[in-house]
């Protein structure tokens, strides 16, 4: 593998939007002339279906349960190319509750680096189930894989606990593994004051809001169709965020080891902005014989 190959990955909490986002940030780098290899690493299969237009693609654990072994199975079967010349991976994973899904990613990983997947390439892009930084999901951090991490989150409570959790895991692998944040990538939930929200917890964790990606019905409308905004709509305003997110990631200098916060921190960065309410008011409302406020109990 050459060492000049900018590998980044793309954590998020569950249903953040995070294979939507790596996706669409994905074409817009492979417009700028990027060659570029995405390996889908949740078991769902669903971080290439935009590039590929297909349902889902057939994972290389999928096809090594039905061979018998990894080793039986040829590149060519696994690595499909999809939007703007793009390669395009699954991993996979076990059936719900049969054996370690991490599994897949070790397997995956191993295999495509052994037959020469990596050549010829500017980005390698991991797209990592959820907020699981632990056994094989945290591989691309863990074994020096992934060098930059970036963080789709929102304004949202869980959103936000997650993307401290994640720092918290790049924190734990950055010394031994290399690994940095490279940015959190705000997918909007319409939240409020959730641009500044976000910012500010950026700075608590020592890195950027790379960029702030609107919401827009038009990602709806895309996906329908299994494509990505850029080539569903190219000449679209929301085209053009994940362009400025593609550009600014292409240009990124700014790696940074993270510094998670507590979970009291946060909850008082939420109280301060009004997302939660305060013992204060939660006292109060108890007194008053009203419904307690949102985000307490």
């Amino acid at each position: 593998m050459t060492d000049n190959i900018r590998q980044i990955a793309f954590y998020g909490k569950g249903g953040i939007g995070k294979s939507t986002t790596s996706q669409n940030t994905i074409a817009g780098l492979a417009e700028l002339g990027e060659r570029i290899m995405i390996v889908g690493c949740d078991p769902k299969a669903d971080s290439t279906r935009l590039m590929l237009h297909s349902k889902a693609q057939t994972t290389i654990l999928h096809l090594a349960a039905e061979r018998g072994a990894v080793e039986d199975l040829e590149l060519e079967e696994v690595l499909l190319t999809g939007y703007k010349d793009v390669k395009c991976v699954e991993s996979g994973g076990p059936e719900p509750g049969v054996g370690c899904a991490g599994r897949g990613i070790i397997t995956a990983i191993n295999f495509l680096e052994e037959n020469g997947a990596y050549e010829d390439l500017d980005f390698v892009s991991y797209d990592v189930l959820g907020d699981v930084v632990c056994g094989g999901f945290a591989m691309p951090i863990r074994e020096g894989k992934a060098q930059e991490i970036y963080i789709v989150t929102s304004g949202e409570m869980m959103a936000m606990y997650a993307a401290n959790n994640i720092a918290r895991g790049i924190l734990k692998y950055a010394h031994s593994g290399g690994v940095r944040l490279g940015g959190l990538i705000c997918n909007s939930r319409k939240v409020d004051r959730e641009l500044e929200l976000i910012e500010t917890l950026a700075k608590r964790l020592n890195t950027q809001m790379i960029h702030f990606v609107p919401r827009d019905n038009i990602v709806q409308h895309a996906e329908l169709r299994r494509m990505t905004v850029i080539e569903y709509a190219p000449d679209s305003a929301q085209a053009e965020e994940y362009r400025t997110l593609a550009r600014k990631i292409k240009e990124n200098t700014k790696l940074t080891i993270p510094t998670p916060i507590t979970m009291d921190e946060l909850e008082e960065l939420l109280v301060e902005f009004g997302i939660l309410a305060g013992e204060e008011d939660y006292q109060k409302a108890i007194q008053e014989g009203v419904k307690a406020p949102v985000g307490v109990a």
